[in-house]
């Protein structure tokens, strides 16, 4: 017998236009994304009111477009551009149309504030359908690379160097072209490229500099106040009295370095040892209570968590719920932070490290008389709601309450990095990472309520 195949046939137009539908899956995310966009109050996003120029992509087609985009791992607006050509799904989506990344990536860029109002309105939908009860929440955060090299850092002593070696270049090249014109010969045909290009890097190294400049400023202003107590408690003591105390510097330090790429990115390193990245610390906190949606979130530019606990508990909507229990990690050690949060009714669980107990004696369980018997000047132990901390961690119910934690908040970022691909910014500067990370808690929010309505 002879080989049976299929007919392949190319040149042959349809004669009538296809339901992309019949192309795209019932169970496909995309339904879903396009209900829950329908769903939602989008006056807040920029539109073209007088009606003027060429006719505009509908809101509600963008930012559905931009949603499933984030969900499923397409995060440049080119290559969202491309699917909308190559992928039936994007083709459904965008009712055949193409927009292209100009405009993806404007419609991103000026409606970050419109985007945190949406990301709002699923979490508040979430609670009317039962699917949301705020009581427990976990809070951690991670490093998200940044849209720049870690290798374009330079600290101040090496920039204010290049500065002064790139001006005068650019004063040589200026010269060379001035003798030229006096003379009547033709400049160098490369002159003004590279007049061009050393302008445009002094600019940049310019820029980096005095961005080193205003955080030591910053730091100064921020420590001024804690100087000027250690001052004052050193000049009522009678024995130390007239001893120096280094003031803050407001001068950059050798260490000290800018990125000329994205100045508000860092340097970052998760554990010692382990090498440095380019990054912001991205925030997440997650309703641990069953449903794993993220709450809130935010981007910060340091590279530890000790100052974010507050931020994050504090950051989830009223309109959402009131947490009344709050999950971390040890990186959230902060007794001023913790004693705020209680005072407002949040009962805070953050376990202490058993190295810590080694280390300077931060952590001291020895009986009280003990402790005073062998006190020594200068030695510090701990504080009591440190000693509270810990034994409330450690017991038989805190124990099981805060193991939710590892399977609430955890799981989110394996999702976000690992599931939906997000591992670097597509965009420079703080404001504009901040209003990137919202669209990302969002896509992941609807993919999450996708996953739980087929459940």
């Amino acid at each position: 017998m002879s080989e049976r195949y299929v007919n392949i046939d190319r040149d042959t137009p349809m004669l009538l236009p296809c339901d992309l539908r019949e192309w795209v899956s019932e169970d496909d995310l995309v339904h879903f994304v396009i209900e829950a966009v329908e769903g939602l109050d989008l006056a807040t996003f920029r539109v073209n009111a007088r009606g003027t120029g060429s006719e505009q992509y509908p809101p509600r087609m963008m930012l559905a477009l931009l949603i499933y985009s984030y969900a499923n791992g397409v995060f440049s607006s080119r290559r969202i551009e491309r699917m909308t050509y190559s992928h039936v799904v994007f083709r459904y989506l965008c009712a055949n149309r193409h927009p292209d990344h100009d405009t993806i990536a404007k419609f991103r860029r000026e409606n970050f504030a419109a985007v945190a109002e949406c990301f709002l309105r699923v979490l508040e939908t979430a609670r009317e359908m039962k699917l949301l009860k705020v009581g427990t929440v976990s809070v951690d955060g991670t490093h998200v690379a940044a849209n720049a090299s870690k290798y374009k850092n330079i600290s101040h002593g090496r920039a204010v160097e290049l500065e002064k070696r790139l001006e005068q270049d650019i004063a040589g090249l200026l010269t060379r072209a001035e003798e030229a014109d006096s003379s009547g010969e033709e400049p160098p045909d490369k002159l003004p490229e590279e007049l061009g290009r050393r302008e445009h890097l002094r600019a940049k190294i310019k820029a980096a500099r005095e961005e080193l400049e205003r955080r030591a400023r910053e730091k100064a202003a921020a420590e001024r106040a804690e100087y000027e107590a250690k001052v004052a408690r050193r000049e009522a003591r009678t024995e130390h009295k007239g001893r120096f105390i280094k003031p803050p510097s407001d001068q950059p330090g050798p260490g000290d370095q800018a990125n000329m790429t994205d100045p508000d990115s860092r340097l970052m390193r998760k554990a010692a040892g382990s090498p440095c990245t380019q990054s912001y610390n991205a925030q997440i906190t997650v309703d641990a209570d069953g449903s794993c949606l993220i709450l809130s979130g935010h981007v910060c530019q340091n590279s530890n968590d000790t100052g974010e606990l507050e931020r994050g508990v504090r950051g989830v909507p009223a309109s959402v719920g009131h947490p009344k229990r709050a999950l971390a990690d040890n990186g959230y050690m902060n007794g001023d932070q913790i004693k705020s949060l209680a005072s407002d009714g949040h009962d805070i669980y953050v376990a202490p490290k058993a190295g810590d107990m080694a280390r300077n004696l931060k952590y001291d369980f020895r009986p009280e008389s003990k402790r005073k018997a062998n006190k020594k000047p200068g030695r510090q132990y701990v504080q009591a709601w440190l000693v509270a901390m810990a034994k409330k961690v450690s017991s038989e119910a805190g124990r099981e309450i805060y193991a939710a934690r590892k399977c609430t908040v955890e799981p989110v970022f394996g999702i976000i990095k690992e599931a939906m691909g997000f591992r670097r910014f597509s965009l420079r500067g703080l404001e504009k990472v901040a209003g990137e990370w919202n669209l990302v808690m969002l896509a992941y929010n609807v993919r999450r309520l996708w996953k739980m309505a087929a459940a």
